[in-house]
């Protein structure tokens, strides 16, 4: 059995758990995305056919939503938030740092693929801030020393 048989097998399962298709469609998007990577024109008709659902309402959705990665993202995704809260607690710096660092710039991706960083609108840690997030693990109270630190753990 190849990965996409055990994904094709993931999203009926999905599929079977709602009343209607389309109440499936966040949740197989996301096991796409985490299957692929991003939401690549293949990956989008692969869930389409997966749910029999017109691939413009698949990529209607995935395009509306930000946890959806519409291009290739670099192998660990920060999301740095740089709302008012972690704006003043210094956010700024840190996307600063990690341009300098790592050659990253907002919505791009390292040149080696390790990262691709997004700003967040908000990411609900205001009284730790700032916060990201690395893939799906949480950190806060983030400065220039520990951010650093806690990136060196993602090769």
């Amino acid at each position: 059995m190849n990965k996409t048989d055990g994904l094709i097998r993931d999203i009926r399962a999905i599929k079977e758990k709602y009343q209607s298709k389309r109440a499936a469609l966040l949740p197989a998007l996301y096991l796409a995305q985490r299957e692929f990577g991003w939401l690549s024109p293949e990956a989008l008709e692969f869930v389409a056919e997966a749910l029999d659902v017109p691939k413009a309402s698949i990529k209607g959705t995935a395009t509306f939503y930000a946890m959806f990665k519409n291009k290739p993202v670099g192998r660990h995704l920060i999301q740095l938030c740089t709302n008012v809260a972690c704006m003043i607690m210094g956010a700024e710096r840190l996307v600063d740092l990690l341009r300098d660092k790592y050659g990253i710039e907002p919505n791009g991706t390292s040149a080696d693929g390790r990262f691709s960083l997004v700003i967040m609108e908000c990411i609900g840690a205001c009284d730790t801030a700032p916060a990201m997030l690395i893939n799906e693990d949480f950190y806060d109270n983030l400065n220039k020393e520990n951010i650093i630190d806690i990136l060196e753990n993602y090769k």
